[in-house]
């Protein structure tokens, strides 16, 4: 499930990741992180006009570091 691989290849990371780049930084689809987002474990940020998901790198790290 967790691609630690990826955190270490790019340790410049932004500091908000677009929903695709979290999915597979965490190996799970883009939906999951939809439900994720909805049930509170995995909280976006939403911005612009079609209000798309962002996802802090802090909170990704702190998901990665729990399981």
């Amino acid at each position: 499930m967790i691609n630690l691989k990826i955190m270490e290849k790019e340790p410049k990371l932004p500091e908000l990741l677009t929903i695709s780049k979290t999915a597979k930084i965490l190996g799970v689809h883009a939906n999951t992180l939809r439900k994720w987002d909805k049930k509170g474990i995995l909280k976006a940020v939403r911005f612009g006009e079609r209000r798309d998901r962002r996802f802090k790198k802090e909170d990704v790290l702190k998901l990665l570091e729990s399981k």
